[in-house]
């Protein structure tokens, strides 16, 4: 648990006040008690209970000032909620070797499937773009929530040649820029989440590296969550005839890891989908601090209700 506020806990000096004040006012009854000859018949007709049921109302209230100002100084707790919105870009492979079919129908028409069930999973008020790359990259769809039309899109990717994965996460990120900057800063002064899905069955060949746009994404705050994709074997079957495939895992793990998203692999359809899985997992949630100022404030308004019982209880007067 943290305080929001912590600086208001200086009013636990009333706390301590009211237990100073205390303390004096019972040594002065004490004092000021009158001293009965018959010691027995005092202890014989007090109830055992009299000696610390005196101070139930005032440790009631004690405790009620206590909650209070501890609900005053905002509590709050760290837990997982549901993300209300976000902006998600796809960028997807096109070299190519996407047409290798090592993984069944081929690579790209694997991709694709998978693609279009994480988008139809995805919340409604998710606005999920598409980006394809191959010797440069290009904006196949803006950020939208019309689900048909983002799966039109996918449907009509078509393997070519280069792999600039690179400038397609590049494409990504500028896609992102003009989608948040038309929506403008929310009242909380936060821009929408965004968060950018590369998947890539080779290296980078041509354009900007992946490196350049790694650190483009991070200075934007925005995860990428990378996939390479396919059997890695250094050759694949496309058409009829051998291509050489030369995957670049260890360039995707470091987009990954400056952005602070997470790299995945998958070697199959199946395991594609998985990974789309998980990753929806992870953009569909966020940590947010949940304020506990209202549970305290019930537990003070109880310890209050506790005092003036025993308080009409035991006594006449609450101390």
């Amino acid at each position: 648990m943290t305080l929001l506020a912590p600086s208001r806990l200086v009013l636990l000096v009333v706390a301590a006040a009211l237990v100073v004040a205390y303390v004096a006012l019972q040594r002065r009854r004490r004092h000021r008690a009158v001293r009965h000859p018959d010691v027995r018949l005092v202890a014989s007709v007090a109830p055992r209970w009299a000696g610390w049921r005196r101070h139930v109302t005032a440790a009631s209230l004690l405790l009620a000032v206590v909650a209070l100002v501890v609900g005053l100084a905002r509590p709050a707790r760290s837990a997982e909620v549901a993300r209300k919105e976000a902006v998600v870009m796809l960028a997807v492979d096109v070299s190519g070797s996407m047409a290798a079919t090592d993984v069944a129908p081929n690579r790209l028409a694997a991709a694709v499937a998978a693609a279009k069930d994480f988008v139809g999973r995805a919340p409604a008020s998710y606005r999920i773009g598409l980006v394809a790359f191959d010797t440069a990259g290009r904006t196949v769809a803006p950020p939208t929530t019309d689900r048909a039309t983002l799966a039109r899109a996918l449907d009509g990717l078509r393997p070519t040649k280069g792999t600039a994965a690179g400038e397609g996460l590049l494409t990504a990120l500028d896609v992102i820029d003009a989608t948040t900057a038309a929506d403008g800063v929310s009242r909380s002064g936060t821009r929408p989440y965004a968060a950018v899905v590369l998947l890539a069955d080779g290296a980078n060949t041509v354009g900007r590296s992946l490196p350049v746009a790694a650190r483009a994404a991070a200075d934007r705050n925005i995860p990428v969550f990378t996939i390479t994709f396919g059997k890695g074997a250094r050759t694949a079957r496309v058409g009829g005839r051998t291509v050489a495939v030369n995957t670049d895992r260890a360039a995707m793990a470091a987009v990954a890891a400056t952005t602070r998203g997470t790299d995945y692999t998958a070697s199959s359809g199946a395991q594609l989908a998985t990974v789309y899985d998980r990753i929806g997992t992870r953009i569909g949630s966020e940590t947010r601090q949940v304020e506990l100022t209202v549970p305290f404030a019930g537990l003070s308004a109880v310890f209050l209700a506790l005092g003036f019982a025993s308080s009409l209880l035991w006594s006449p007067r609450l101390v």
